[in-house]
């Protein structure tokens, strides 16, 4: 596997770091999860099926786990000493606090000059907000994604996804990589500062176009991307489903308007986003007369970007990502997300065991110690 012989030690918790390096455990990296006393807080959120959180079993499997005490001179000391033999080092604390350890990246790169150290934090480890706590929502919130998320009564939703989170996961996962290969021509680590907000705001060059041409905020609904293109929106449907029309080319409106028997609006769709109401109301009209499943047979064949609006089970029940092995069953009837990476040589081999508190302590330390 691609990170076959490459150790990861990682003190993150909760979501960016533990994603990112379950991925790398993934494609082969050997994943030393240390954990405090009380555990990885994932272990405990949410809902359990044999045994363990959903959560947790998806952001952890084929890790070990060491359960230390960070305050302990001691056992920070035989930290050191596994960390002397990693090649990256994952930690996702409040700026300085790694300092305050003796286990920032001068202490840890002087003992270990070829390690690549990535701090992930919700701002960044400079600037005037670096010290601010925050999780995805208020980050995204600090970030004008909040905003962009304007429910149809004009008011600001709860994003459904952690975007913030899972970009700084992918953007960490990004550099660490970078960093492992120009240490191959140098023998030289390096340190990433990886913030949450960078991360999520590098995501917005479709988004932008009011902003840095204008000066201006977006009016949401009336742009592109939600909801001011006719082919480009959510409808709902005669039973109180949706579907979703999500290519704004002209010649799928040609081919959807030929279809309705209305061809002439499909030059509407040509418009700037904002002013394609006639079209809009009409196909709010035309899918309001049919049932989700009928429509579903309806666009058999059409080539027209469109697709159901799934519940959260139906989508994940979906065959296309059985077949995928983007979901899959283990031998105890635990579902698990899939692999995204796929390679064709050297593929990721999942393992899907899961580490008790403090599992490897006796294995990885040399005096070992109890939890």
């Amino acid at each position: 596997m691609k990170l076959q012989g490459i150790r990861v030690v990682d003190l993150s918790l909760f979501l960016p770091g533990p994603h990112l390096t379950m991925m790398m455990a993934d494609h082969g990296a050997e994943v030393i999860k240390v954990e405090p006393p009380a555990g990885e807080p994932a272990r405990r959120i949410g809902l359990r099926k044999n045994g363990e959180a959903v959560w947790f079993r998806n952001t952890h499997r084929g890790k070990k786990s060491l359960c230390l005490n960070l305050k302990d001179e001691q056992q920070k000391q035989q930290l050191l000493k596994l960390i002397d033999s990693a090649d990256v080092f994952v930690e996702g604390f409040r700026p300085g606090a790694m300092a305050r350890l003796g286990l920032d990246y001068a202490t840890l790169s002087a003992r270990n000059p070829r390690l690549v150290y990535c701090s992930i934090s919700a701002f960044g480890q400079s600037g005037p907000k670096n010290q601010k706590p925050a999780h995805d929502l208020s980050i995204q919130a600090d970030s004008g994604t909040v905003f962009l998320n304007e429910g149809a009564d004009g008011e600001p939703c709860s994003p459904a996804m952690p975007v913030a989170d899972m970009a700084a996961s992918l953007m960490a996962l990004s550099g660490i990589l970078m960093a492992l290969l120009r240490r191959r021509d140098t023998g030289q680590g390096d340190y990433l500062d990886i913030s949450m907000q960078d991360s999520l705001v590098a995501w917005l060059p479709n988004a932008l176009g009011p902003v840095f041409a204008e000066g201006r905020s977006p009016v949401v609904k009336r742009e592109r991307s939600w909801g001011g293109n006719a082919m480009y929106r959510i409808y709902r449907t005669a039973d109180g489903r949706h579907l979703t029309l999500g290519g704004s080319e002209v010649k799928f409106a040609e081919n959807l308007f030929r279809k309705l028997g209305r061809p002439e609006l499909a030059s509407t769709c040509a418009r700037p986003p904002g002013e394609q109401q006639e079209a809009i109301e009409f196909l709010q009209h035309e899918f309001s007369l049919r049932t989700l499943a009928q429509w579903t047979e309806w666009f058999e064949d059409l080539d027209v970007c469109w697709s159901p609006v799934r519940l959260l089970h139906e989508a994940l029940d979906e065959e296309h990502l059985w077949q995928r092995r983007m979901v899959f069953e283990d031998d105890e009837g635990n579902r698990h997300l899939g692999v995204p990476i796929k390679y064709l040589h050297e593929p990721a081999q999942v393992n899907t065991g899961l580490p008790k508190l403090g599992e490897h302590n006796q294995s990885l330390l040399p005096l070992g110690q109890e939890i």
